[in-house]
């Protein structure tokens, strides 16, 4: 792998740029590198799941941490001579005839003829002292990603917006000491309410003030005006923002979620864009992809993108046949 530095070569032209150094632009990656192609991955360093102890539902890689899973994948990457270059990408221009230029922040530019976007997405944690601090670790999101490790122990759900309850509700299935904090921010409707008390799910109302830390773990939350009640784990479902302001200069722009929980970049089935030349995979396009789906569904993206980089050569090579055929009289 050449990993830049400031007096390190980039290679003027690659097939394709993939911006977003994770689980889905790695994956893309290697399978393009092992279709031969030039690839240049830009990676900011800064992976969404950075903060968890280890990434789970991966087959055959359950509970290995984030970052030796990408170091394997940037390894993989390298081995089949792809580019893992340091860095986040601020701007991006072009099209599908000329090819396309991304602007990193350090000036640089690299040059591509096609490009994916895999630069997920960033959480909009709710602002409660020492929630932050504890996210990944026993502040949790997803109960297929964390509810295995946190099974029968006392688990609060943080209100922060109609799906909140839906939370709740299916986080029992993993303890029956379960407690929705309406946090000022979930109201729950009448059917919902009876939900919640036949699956035995306590409801606090109140805002949550702060978060109780003793020794290295979450011990509980404190209620604005009111009581602590003791947790070993706080789930929220925290709003995401896909990672595409570098990309406005392409006519690329997020979309609002049909559920309400963020935004997204919109694609087809295969990832592409609606700007020919550019695909997207990952949590970028597919909020509710894990980390072995995402890689997967990048896999298949990347299996496009040579497609369609034949398809371009095979007119070219046709047409310089068929030039030389004539010239000779073939």
């Amino acid at each position: 792998m050449t990993e830049n530095t400031p007096s390190s070569p980039r290679n003027p032209f690659y097939d394709v740029i993939i911006v977003g150094g994770g689980a889905a632009g790695l994956s893309a990656a290697q399978m393009l590198g092992r279709s031969r192609r030039s690839v240049a991955v830009v990676d900011s360093g800064d992976p969404r799941n950075a903060p968890a102890q280890g990434v789970h539902g991966f087959l055959s890689r359950d509970g290995i941490s984030p970052a030796a899973l990408l170091a394997a994948g940037r390894a993989e990457v390298a081995s089949y001579g792809g580019m893992i270059l340091r860095g986040e990408a601020t701007a991006a221009t072009g099209d599908v005839r000329q090819g396309f230029r991304v602007t990193l922040d350090d000036g640089s530019q690299l040059r591509g003829r096609r490009l994916l976007i895999a630069t997920g997405l960033v959480d909009e944690l709710p602002d409660i002292p020492g929630l932050r601090e504890r996210w990944g670790k026993d502040v949790l999101h997803c109960p297929f990603c964390h509810g295995w490790e946190v099974q029968d122990q006392a688990i609060g759900i943080l209100g922060n917006g109609p799906w909140s309850v839906h939370q709740g509700l299916l986080f029992r299935q993993w303890s029956s000491n379960i407690t929705l904090f309406l946090n000022d921010r979930t109201i729950p409707s009448e059917p919902e309410l009876e939900q919640l008390a036949a699956r035995g799910v306590k409801v606090v109302a109140g805002a949550v003030e702060t978060l109780r830390v003793e020794g290295g773990a979450l011990r509980g939350v404190a209620l604005a005006g009111g009581p602590e009640v003791a947790l070993d784990a706080l789930v929220v479902g925290a709003l995401t923002s896909a990672r595409v302001h570098a990309f406005a200069g392409l006519g690329l722009s997020p979309l609002p979620h049909p559920m309400g929980i963020g935004d997204y970049l919109e694609t087809d089935a295969d990832g592409a864009t609606a700007v020919p030349g550019v695909w997207a995979a990952g949590n970028v396009t597919d909020l509710k992809a894990q980390v072995l789906a995402s890689a997967a569904s990048a896999a298949w993206t990347a299996v496009v993108i040579n497609n369609h980089l034949m398809a371009e050569e095979m007119e070219r090579d046709l047409a310089a046949y068929r030039e030389s055929q004539a010239l000779t009289g073939a």
